[in-house]
């Protein structure tokens, strides 16, 4: 019962609050206009005594004596009163009457109003979903018992999802301090340390990638930065190679393919690629990689530039294809043609608005790529 009278106090607080307005104006328009009157009608007074005094002419007190007149009828002319003192009547019963009934159907249809209240205390032990308190409570009792290396173990990467990187990487070197390293564990720091450094694969990344390759010698993660790292400090002949070897070492079907395919190229190498038959539309086939063995540069190149089009027209007939939409931009990106890696974002937002996670993931690649993200969404 306490909460339907709260519920009536706080409807009929919202209802004055906006109805104030109206009733305040209506009352400050007719100050206003009695206000203006009775100057018009001194000015009158005025007139006849300057006259009377013989300070102005009688032809000048006329003409002065009309248009003061003129200004007083426009004062006190009722024309419009009627139309708005009607308006404000239908207004007026919206917010008492519509506006109240509206709001409670709402809150019947999409509210619990059954549900009982529960006080912080019982929110905290029982936190459901909710990250934040989960993320809360697990930082409290980090506090309390600092050793737990699980409770580091767990919160490090979600420290890492949220953009939180300085807790990221302090919750990984506690987890591997008190764990012992584990490739897992040594790729979320390294993964943290690249982060903090705008995607450069720093020294330190990369002995932390050394350690979790020796620990996992056919770790892609590890193996995938350590060729990047090469690429970065423009050593394009070991890059290749490293990528190349990455390539060849992974499943026909590997998700990672197409993008050490790019990075080949960049350096480069001709794309390694699966069969036809299990690989996404737009990747190479077995025969053009062993054809691409033979060309010149020149001719690899365009040979390039025609599968990143086909894969274009592809994407064109079937736009839900996110990852065709990833290898489009980072194909145009890799090509120099920032024209048309532009354009390719924008039709992937129109298929993957930016408001859900894939979309969210085209925009980071656009920033990851230098591509102007403003103009981008459709």
């Amino acid at each position: 019962m306490l909460f339907w009278i709260l519920v009536a106090v706080l409807t009929a607080a919202v209802c004055a609050v906006l109805l104030y307005p109206l009733l305040h104006g209506a009352n400050a328009v007719a100050d206003r206009r009695a206000g203006e009157e009775a100057v018009y009608r001194d000015q009158l007074l005025e007139l006849d005594r300057d006259e009377a005094g013989g300070l102005i002419s009688a032809g000048e007190a006329d003409y002065a004596r009309a248009e003061i007149g003129r200004r007083l009828l426009a004062v006190v002319a009722p024309a419009e009163a009627p139309r708005i003192a009607g308006g404000n009547r239908l207004t007026q019963a919206f917010v008492i009457l519509l506006l109240p009934a509206i709001g409670l159907c709402l809150y019947l249809t999409v509210g619990t109003p059954g549900l009982p209240s529960q006080p912080l205390s019982a929110r905290l032990e029982n936190p459901g979903n909710d990250m934040a308190i989960l993320v809360a409570k697990a930082e409290r009792h980090l506090d309390e018992h600092p050793e737990d290396g699980k409770g580091w173990d767990v919160l490090a990467p979600i420290y890492f999802k949220s953009m939180r990187v300085g807790d990221a990487e302090l919750a990984y070197r506690h987890a591997i301090r008190l764990l012992g390293p584990s490739p897992e564990r040594l790729d979320g720091l390294a993964e943290t340390l690249m982060a903090v450094s705008q995607g450069v694969v720093t020294a330190e990344a990369s002995d932390v990638l050394k350690q979790s390759l020796a620990l996992q010698p056919d770790n892609p993660r590890a193996k995938f930065y350590l060729a990047l790292a090469f690429e970065q400090a423009g050593k394009a002949s070991e890059a290749k190679a490293a990528f190349e070897a990455l390539a060849k070492a992974s499943p026909a079907d590997a998700p990672w393919l197409p993008i050490v395919n790019e990075h080949i190229a960049r350096n480069g190498g001709a794309p390694l690629a699966a069969d036809a038959s299990t690989q996404a539309p737009g990747n190479p086939t077995s025969a053009d990689v062993a054809s691409a063995e033979t060309m010149n540069a020149g001719d690899r190149m365009q040979m390039i530039r025609g599968m990143v089009e086909t894969l274009d027209a592809k994407l064109k007939d079937d736009p839900n294809n996110f990852e065709g939409w990833m290898r489009l931009i980072r194909s145009y990106a890799v090509l120099k043609d920032d024209a048309r890696a532009a354009g390719a974002l924008k039709r992937g937002l129109a298929a993957f608005p930016p408001t859900g996670a894939e979309g969210q993931q085209l925009v980071a690649l656009a920033k990851e790529l230098g591509l102007p993200t403003e103009d981008a969404q459709p």
